[in-house]
């Protein structure tokens, strides 16, 4: 039997195969590590492939009419309306919500509600007549005035109102350089009324009045809806309000007797989103005094209309007590919504003439 043969291997050659062994496992090893990188550049170009674009979060819209998260109370204030007072008329575009009643001598008030504003000047500044507290009461508002008729006097402790009565120096002042008698110069800014806060409750315990709408509201379609380019609304021989619809800006533009209502600061005409028109009766006090004081029948329900964007929709008004809020609705029996902007309220005497074209 032949003998097998032992292969031997010198140093030198055993020194080559083994770093030969080490290279190769280096390759591999490379290899492996180019593989495991190509691998995961494509499962990440994979799924950059199929990865969806983030969702986009949408703004949420706000009113910019009021702070939806405020809780202040507004200031109502009470604004003279005479003819020869209504040129310095000051502010009225800062109020969110403006009331139109009328009082004695066939003239007209406003009441302004200014909330979270911080307008400089406010005016002029007229006396308290009882019904305007009614509106006052149903914004929770803090009201404001100079002087009073005995009917009001008597109703800032019954109905347990909080007032400021403006006066010349703490909480406003007289300018002396309009052309007019003293009583319709008094005038007051945010500032000022601050001063006569006190200790009154600041925080707002009602809702807002009226509910609003984010998004233009499509008033042509809305049930019963009519154009209303042109409205006039008739208080007496001596005071009509009216406006024209500026359709470019989408708000009307507001005029007094047929001249264009303006702001003695800015010298601009006052514009408004939105308009809401109804009647109640109204009559003449025997109170003794003989200076034709008005009461209003404001307490039970009727019929107007709310006008925006061109178009005026019918609607139903509903007062339970003077404390309670209005309640306004669509004739489907469904609550009006208003657009974002500022309203003025009318509140006509009954039987006169409301033109809307």
């Amino acid at each position: 039997m032949a003998k097998s043969k032992k292969i031997r291997i010198g140093k030198k050659n055993k020194k080559i195969l083994i770093i030969g062994g080490i290279i190769l496992l280096i390759i591999v090893v490379a290899a492996i590590i180019v593989s495991l990188v190509l691998s995961n550049n494509n499962d990440v170009d994979k799924t950059g492939d199929n990865k969806k674009e983030p969702d986009k979060v949408e703004e949420v819209k706000k009113l910019q009419i009021v702070d939806e998260d405020s809780t202040s109370r507004p200031y109502a204030v009470m604004i003279n309306n005479i003819n020869v007072a209504r040129p310095y008329q000051s502010g009225l575009q800062d109020a969110y919500i403006i009331y139109e009643i009328i009082v004695e001598g066939g003239i007209t008030r406003y009441m302004a509600l200014f909330l979270d504003q911080d307008t400089e000047r406010i005016g002029s500044i007229r006396s308290a007549r009882h019904y305007f507290l009614d509106y006052a009461l149903e914004n929770d508002a803090i009201y404001v005035h100079h002087g009073q008729s005995p009917q009001a006097k008597r109703d800032f402790t019954a109905l347990d109102v909080d007032r400021i009565e403006v006066s010349e120096n703490k909480t406003g002042w007289r300018d002396t350089s309009l052309n007019v008698s003293s009583e319709h110069r008094l005038f007051t800014s945010i500032e000022k009324l601050e001063n006569g806060l006190g200790s009154k409750r600041t925080e707002r315990k009602n809702d807002l009045l009226l509910n609003y709408s984010v998004d233009e509201i499509d008033m042509a379609n809305l049930d019963g809806a009519i154009p209303a380019e042109n409205i006039s609304i008739k208080y007496s021989g001596t005071t009509t309000s009216s406006y024209e619809y500026d359709s470019d800006a989408k708000v009307y533009k507001r005029f007094v007797n047929g001249k264009k209502h303006t702001d003695y600061v800015t010298k601009e005409q006052y514009t408004f989103k939105n308009i809401i028109t109804y009647q109640v009766d109204n009559y003449t006090l025997n109170d003794g005094e003989n200076k034709g004081r008005q009461e209003l029948e404001n307490i039970g329900s009727g019929t107007g209309y709310f006008i925006s964007g061109g178009y005026a929709v019918p609607i139903t008004w509903e007062k339970s007590s003077r404390s309670s809020q209005t309640k306004y609705y669509y004739e489907s029996g469904e609550e009006l919504i208003v657009n974002d902007g500022n309203t003025f309220i009318q509140i006509q005497p009954e039987g006169q003439k409301l033109e809307i074209s």
